[in-house]
């Protein structure tokens, strides 16, 4: 009787899964400020790269070790490996924390979340066009650096082949596919604080909260992994794994290291990202 009564008061031609496109949601999205900044920020982390190396002169290896960073200078390869290597361990963790941790409780800080789900959207329909957005924004967030710092580093260094650190080089279409790969694990490892954010997200109204929050936990991981004391513990931390994507960046790849590295990430996420869901079914939006 109750499923009856409910098809009677739904008006007609509404469709549940039709409310709050994603199209609207990221139109909605990418008019906001923060996103503009985020993007800029990523954008000009490669000009400041650049002029570094141009004042400080080409990096050399130290005592007769040679790293990534020694190899910027080498090619437009080069240069956006280092790149993905200088911010994977925290500034890009950034733009995922605001995109996923800003997108709900913006609009509970602005009271207009009560008024998207009067529309009426569905619970689960708001939150999960707010994430899918969210995701995709941090996807693009990723992408936008090492693009711009292959495009400057190409320009001011030419193309070529990548050369590892370790001896060897890979040709410049072979680089491109392992970094597309290691953008790829990246974006992987960083779903946990996505989740961090996400969840933190359905529980304040306050976007800094959510966002630093999770920030904050992220670093927190960072911390435990680098207590040797934890032993075997260590290898359950996200963070242990998120430079596992050197092994992609060989002559010869190893796999096991980022394997292991993205199920650790994934499952933590989705627990993270059902408890959100849960939580947020059952909240008292109104008060």
């Amino acid at each position: 009787m109750s499923t009856l009564a409910e098809r009677a008061e739904t008006a007609s031609g509404y469709r549940a899964g039709r409310t709050l496109p994603l199209r609207v949601e990221l139109v909605r999205q990418l008019k906001r400020r923060r996103t503009l900044v985020m993007g800029a920020v990523l954008a000009v982390l490669p000009f400041v790269l650049l002029i570094a190396f141009a004042v400080g002169g080409e990096p050399g290896g130290r005592n007769n070790q040679v790293t990534l960073m020694d190899t910027a200078t080498a090619s437009g390869a080069n240069f956006a490996a280092v790149n993905l290597f200088v911010s994977a361990g925290f500034l890009l963790v950034i733009p995922v924390a605001l995109f996923c941790g800003d997108t709900v409780a913006s609009e509970a800080g602005w009271s207009s979340l009560r008024y998207l789900l009067a529309a009426p959207v569905p619970r689960a329909r708001l939150l999960w066009s707010k994430l899918v957005v969210a995701l995709g924004l941090s996807l693009a967030a990723m992408v936008l650096l090492p693009v711009v710092a292959l495009v400057v580093g190409t320009a001011a260094y030419g193309w070529g082949p990548l050369q590892i650190p370790t001896g060897g080089v890979l040709d410049a279409g072979t680089a491109a596919q392992r970094l597309a790969v290691v953008v790829a694990y990246i974006f992987v490892s960083q779903l946990v604080t996505a989740g961090l954010a996400f969840w933190l997200s359905t529980k304040t109204d306050a976007p800094l909260g959510a966002v630093g929050g999770a920030v904050g936990l992220t670093i927190v991981g960072n911390v435990l992994d680098a207590v040797t004391a934890l032993g075997d513990w260590r290898h359950f931390l996200p963070a242990h794994w998120q430079f596992a994507w050197a092994d992609a960046v060989q002559p010869r790849p190893e796999w096991a290291g980022m394997i292991q590295g993205a199920a650790i990430s994934v499952t933590y996420a989705l627990v993270l990202f059902a408890l959100a869901f849960r939580g947020f079914a059952r909240k008292d939006i109104v008060s």
